[in-house]
């Protein structure tokens, strides 16, 4: 793994290359690059129900095809390869107001009450998934406007909206004019109480539209619920929105860049929900410049162009330790949102490698964050074995007194093809005691669970893969979003529909590892909107952490016996042996006075669960 002296933090960077002087760079110093090469995936069959398919340490239960009218006829989206072939589609888009490259695809998912909720370009789609089987089609909801993005509280649904097509009645555009009384761009608001009759009560207008948004809890008041809004697009003429302008700000102060949207939700009045704020999380801390983090463009020779910091692409929540971490085109960023309706900028991250920071995903502890670059923007073949392994791929880094440092780069380490459109994207954490595991979504480069554990030393441990859609050209597909819900991963297929995946064991994850995983259940699941998970004390959960001192040889094999024969007799039930789970947590707890890093933790939680079965 990469841990490089390039992981540096905004003021380093900026000294650096502006020739100030810079803080020193937020890394361990030079390690081992990640090798990427060719594998089983490699050379999978080509198709696009037919593909040629490769898993480890996971299985495929179910694969659904796209819901009706939410199906393209024409595969999908194939990036233009000549200048002729982009003018063509310039004429075809310039001439139909309805046009959009991803039309129909599918994007990210929530999970509320039993259903999950797939959001799609054309509008979104509900599934049962509360039975055995296959997921349900209970519900579709045609809304054009793209991305699609959704996330549920309570009977409500809320999806982004961005492209120019969007209108405010879900309808088709009409028109091209630049200027539309009837236009919507931005978030909408769903009373889904009905399954049956779904409607839509409010539509929140923002000047760049709703790329991804994030759902944020009051901290005392349960009837308030802030939208945390990400706009990506251009932003709109003031004829079209009043509070819109455009520019850079040392030309035009109140410039619709630079800011996010908060949204106040008033749960009792959804229909009134409006912005409340646009605050200037990109500020210099110090002088208070607008565009106070990274300005864009090439880092240094060797580097790729990288975006500039004037939006966040995605914002996580994590409201248990008071923190967000924004993706935010030019850095990585951590956010106080104590005060949700000020949040507050604690620490930014930058580094060149990094074309454009796309999302976050924290640990369970939030001592970790993985950032992900979606470098080439999700369309490009980025995962080949040519291409720089620190290049659209994860970021590890840690925080530490609410401050961000760089640890390490993991990309896939299978070589995928010229025509398959591959680069890190969306994805959560699988809940495992005792380990960090993401789960995550590549595009056509499919299904891959990263082990974060060691921040330095992160390393794939499953995967599930499809061959390209076309063997001769890129079309856009593959995994949008990739998550661990109520004990499957669920992966949004962009051209091909739903994938219901399972955890299977290796020597990398044990039965009692993803029994306890699966033993997790929350009601309502907004990926973006991170909480604190706590396991039950079952034998399944002693089991796990046994297996991974077991498999770090670390612990002695007589301990390992005794522990090993005391939740044997958890297992088989009956009275409580608590003298002797009071015995076995102070040999444990003896052991972890001796250990060491991930040992002396995992001896440390073996040892609190079996005192809390003694007493």
């Amino acid at each position: 793994m990469n841990v490089r002296s390039t992981l540096l933090s905004t003021v380093a960077a900026l000294g650096l290359l502006l020739g100030a002087n810079g803080a020193a760079a937020q890394s361990t110093g030079p390690g081992d690059a990640q090798l990427v090469q060719p594998d089983g995936r490699s050379t999978l069959a080509a198709g696009l129900a037919d593909a040629g398919q490769l898993a480890s340490g996971m299985a495929l239960e179910h694969a659904l095809g796209m819901a009706p009218g939410f199906a393209d006829p024409d595969i999908g989206f194939s990036p233009p390869t000549s200048r002729e072939e982009g003018e063509a589609m310039m004429a075809r888009a310039g001439g139909n107001p309805n046009f959009s490259p991803l039309g129909r695809a599918n994007t990210d998912m929530a999970v509320s009450d039993g259903k999950l909720f797939v959001g799609n370009f054309n509008g979104f789609n509900a599934y049962d998934i509360s039975g055995d089987g296959a997921p349900q089609l209970v519900m579709s909801v045609v809304c054009p406007g793209g991305q699609g993005d959704v996330s549920v509280h309570g009977d409500l649904l809320f999806m982004s909206v961005e492209e120019n097509r969007g209108r405010l009645n879900c309808g088709a555009a009409t028109n091209e004019d630049d200027v539309v009384s009837q236009r919507f761009r931005g978030v909408r608001i769903f009373d889904i109480s009905d399954l049956n009759a779904p409607r839509q009560i409010a539509a929140v207008q923002t000047c760049r539209g709703s790329h991804t948004h994030t759902l944020v809890p009051h901290p005392t008041d349960a009837n308030v619920l802030y939208v945390y809004n990400s706009g990506t697009a251009d932003v709109r003429g003031a004829a079209e929105l009043a509070i819109c302008t455009d520019g850079q700000p040392d030309q035009n102060p109140e410039t619709a860049l630079f800011s996010i949207d908060v949204i106040k939700v008033e749960l009792n009045r959804p229909q009134d929900a409006a912005i409340v704020n646009r605050p200037r999380i990109f500020a210099d801390s110090q002088t208070g410049r607008v565009a106070g983090l990274w300005r864009g463009g090439r880092a240094g020779i060797a580097s790729q162009n990288t975006a500039q910091t004037n939006q966040c692409h995605d914002i996580t929540v994590f409201p248990e330790i008071g923190l967000a971490a924004g993706a935010c085109s030019g850095n990585g960023i951590l956010l106080d949102i104590s005060d949700p309706e000020n949040p507050r900028r604690t620490s930014d991250i930058f580094d060149p490698d990094m074309a454009y920071w796309h999302s976050a995903t924290f640990n369970n502890t939030g001592d970790k964050v993985v950032f992900t670059d979606e470098w080439g923007g999700g369309i490009g073949a980025r995962c080949q074995a040519t291409d720089p392994a620190t290049w659209g791929a994860n970021m590890i880094a840690t925080i530490e007194n609410r401050t961000l440092a760089g640890k390490s780069f993991h990309t896939l380490p299978s070589a995928q093809g010229a025509t398959e459109n591959c680069v890190a994207h969306n994805g959560m954490i699988i809940p495992v005691p005792g380990r960090d595991l993401m789960v995550q979504a590549w595009y056509q480069g499919g299904v891959s669970i990263m082990d974060f554990t060691d921040p330095a030393k992160p390393v794939e441990i499953a995967f599930f893969d499809r061959g390209p859609i076309d063997a001769n050209r890129l079309y856009v597909g593959g995994s949008w979003s990739a998550y661990w819900l109520n004990g499957r991963i669920y992966s949004s297929e962009i051209a091909r529909g739903l994938d219901v995946l399972r955890l299977v064991p290796s020597e990398h994850l044990s039965v009692a590892e993803i029994a306890a995983a699966e033993a997790v259940s929350m009601e309502t699941i907004n990926p973006q909107t991170q909480t604190r998970i706590t396991w039950a004390d079952t034998p399944d959960v002693a089991a796990a952490y046994l297996d991974q001192l077991n498999r770090a040889s670390g612990v002695e094999a007589v301990l390992a016996g005794q522990v090993q024969a005391g939740i044997d007799q958890w297992r088989r039930g009956g009275r409580v042996d608590r003298r002797g789970a009071a015995t076995l947590a102070g040999l444990l707890n003896e052991a972890s006075g001796k250990a060491t890093g991930l040992n002396k933790t995992r001896l440390k939680s073996l040892a609190d669960l079996f005192e809390r079965r003694g007493r």
